[in-house]
């Protein structure tokens, strides 16, 4: 599981920032100068790296189960599907959650790995003969992208589907992300919204007796039912979610705004501008429930439990409406009800300690806890950035990632000089890299960079770029053109660069910046014609083509001597690094001066 998919509940919880993680983490080895270096048998097949096949049909619903081979994966927003006749109505297609994975040039994807089976709902009450069309794409972790693919399969009438052919219900939950739940649940309860429930625990709860195994119990019986009351609202999201398809719908503009501005609404009350509270005609009716309940019994601890969970979700309902937000994404009711039971349980354990232990095992209250709500008050906004980033132009969110530094630098001090505490100089020291950061996105944003974990990013691209302008690239994109490239190049007895591209190839954008981008790979090019084919449509014609030279898909490099002659042994397929390419480079300079 990628580290962008971890920490996304965390970042939802208002504790942590997505991170970045390289889409392809394997590279090709560099073969030994002299040995065959051909890898194009290192990859299978389309048909054999995916293998399609009908698991059951009814007159309500298709499944499909495809099977990747190790190391194979689909994309999850590549599938799509038809059927024939057309009167026939196919439903949403119910994918189970996928693995997620970032590219600093896709973004987020979702992919599949191992067995995956689909469910397309379908309106066939008659059991008719139908044609289902099945589109879908995947790649290798070898850097190997397979063109958009299409298979059909022939359903005539088939039994009806016995309870053993369901598909099997899909998780999306791991001991991982339950435990960064409970981690969040913990970081929630020092804040202002959740202390002052220490004194029901102590006062009505215990009845001022804290230590011993009675307090433990009791605490306990306080504890769970507040536990429990998230857990079953985390259940009924996680229901809801998927029965509206909340995963697909949430990518709306319509949705990302408004949930956006309610996190900035809620950042500035973590800032003080102003306080949350339940409208007085609920929280007074509780209050006086709770004044009128007797604490010493464990059902009396219960029921202050679940009173004390509607007590203080206000002044946690952002941190709880992200988290929501992921589980209703998801679509698991039962990682969506462990998930919220593991941040309840989190925000109940110090108060269990305190129990237990008294108040010598939790920090003091005071001013510290200003700065843990202001710190919330960031990671608000921040989330708030973070689903913008999905409707706005890159530059436009790096820009905006850049204020949030610079705004958080002002208030560390950055720009204040004079007698400081130590304290103080190390916010401001603090302030000043977060103030460097805030400059550098903004000269990268007005450069049309886009990353914000690389906001000069446009600027290294353009200066390696430039080193490999040492020969024109030619993009082709028909068969016609390239045969005439080939032919024009043989009769000048040119060296020719043959380089196989697609827009939805990521290995091909890391071979365009990471090889020829390198300035070293560049200056061994002058004197090659260099030929880019763009597969991107993926029509009939270039398909044929790549059968023509024995390829699966992009990327893949070819190397043709002046004779016209392709150096077979010389075929890179997959993703190569600068160092392995400038060998092959070598060995081809080597054959055309005889040595």
């Amino acid at each position: 599981m990628s580290l962008r998919r971890l920490l996304l509940p965390l970042l939802l919880l208002c504790l942590s920032l997505p991170a970045s993680a390289n889409l392809f983490d394997q590279r090709p080895a560099a073969s030994p100068i002299g040995t065959p270096l051909n890898n194009s048998s290192d990859f299978l097949p389309v048909r054999e790296a995916f293998k399609l096949s009908l698991v059951s049909s009814d007159a309500q619903a298709v499944t499909l189960r495809f099977v990747a081979a190790e190391g194979y994966y689909l994309y999850r927003h590549r599938f799509n599907f038809s059927v024939e006749p057309a009167d026939l109505v196919l439903g949403d297609a119910e994918l189970p959650a996928g693995e997620a994975k970032h590219d600093e040039f896709f973004g987020d994807v979702e992919v599949y790995y191992g067995v995956l089976d689909i469910r397309v709902p379908l309106d066939n009450p008659d059991n008719r003969p139908l044609r289902l069309q099945v589109g879908y794409q995947g790649c290798a972790d070898k850097g190997l992208c397979y063109p958009p693919e299409t298979e059909y399969i022939e359903i005539g009438d088939m039994p009806a589907a016995t309870s053993g052919d369901v598909a099997p219900v899909a998780t999306g939950w791991n001991w991982k992300e339950l435990a960064l739940f409970f981690l969040g649940g913990l970081a929630l309860t020092f804040t202002p919204c959740v202390l002052p429930m220490l004194p029901i625990l102590s006062g009505v709860v215990l009845r001022g007796q804290l230590g011993g195994l009675r307090s433990l119990t009791l605490s306990l019986a306080y504890v769970l039912p507040m536990a429990a009351c998230f857990a079953i609202l985390g259940t009924l999201m996680g229901l809801f979610g998927a029965g509206l398809n909340l995963q697909a719908r949430l990518q709306s503009a319509w949705v990302l705004v408004p949930f956006a501005a309610f996190f900035a609404f809620f950042a500035l009350a973590m800032f003080g501008l102003f306080e949350l509270r339940l409208p007085r005609f609920i929280s007074e009716p509780l209050d006086r429930l709770a004044g009128k309940t007797h604490g010493g019994s464990h059902l009396n601890a219960a029921l202050l439990g679940v009173l004390s969970s509607l007590l203080v979700s206000p002044c946690v309902s952002a941190p709880l409406a992200g988290a929501l937000l992921y589980i209703s994404a998801s679509g698991d009711a039962l990682g969506g009800g462990l998930k919220l039971l593991a941040l309840g349980l989190g925000m109940g354990t110090p108060l269990v300690l305190f129990a237990v232990g008294g108040g010598a095992l939790l920090p003091k209250t005071g001013t510290w806890m200003v700065t843990v709500r202001n710190a919330f008050g960031v990671l608000l906004l921040a989330v708030s950035v973070w689903l913008l980033e999905r409707v706005l132009p890159g530059s436009l969110s790096l820009a905006l990632w850049g204020l949030l530094a610079g705004g958080v630098a002002v208030f560390l001090g950055a720009l204040e000089f004079g007698p400081k505490t130590h304290r103080q100089k190390l916010g401001q020291i603090a302030g000043l890299a977060l103030l460097v950061y805030a400059l550098a996105a903004w000269v990268g944003a007005l450069q049309g960079a886009s990353d914000p974990l690389k906001p000069l990013g446009q600027l290294q691209a353009g200066a390696s770029q430039s080193s490999a302008k040492s020969g024109a690239w030619q993009t082709l994109s028909s068969p016609a053109e390239l045969d005439a490239a080939l032919a024009e190049a043989k009769a000048g007895g040119q060296p020719l660069l043959l380089d196989w591209y697609a827009d939805w190839c990521i290995s091909c954008k890391v071979i365009e910046r990471e090889v020829f981008g390198n300035a070293e790979v560049g200056s061994k090019l002058a004197g090659w014609r260099l030929i880019r084919f763009d597969i991107t449509e993926s029509n009939a014609a270039q398909r044929a083509l790549l059968d023509r030279y024995k390829l699966f898909g992009p990327p893949a490099i070819q190397l043709f001597a002046g004779n016209g002659d392709e150096l077979l042994d010389l075929r890179v397929v997959g993703e190569v690094n600068a160092a392995t390419f400038v060998g092959r480079l070598d060995q081809a300079s080597n054959r055309k001066t005889g040595r």
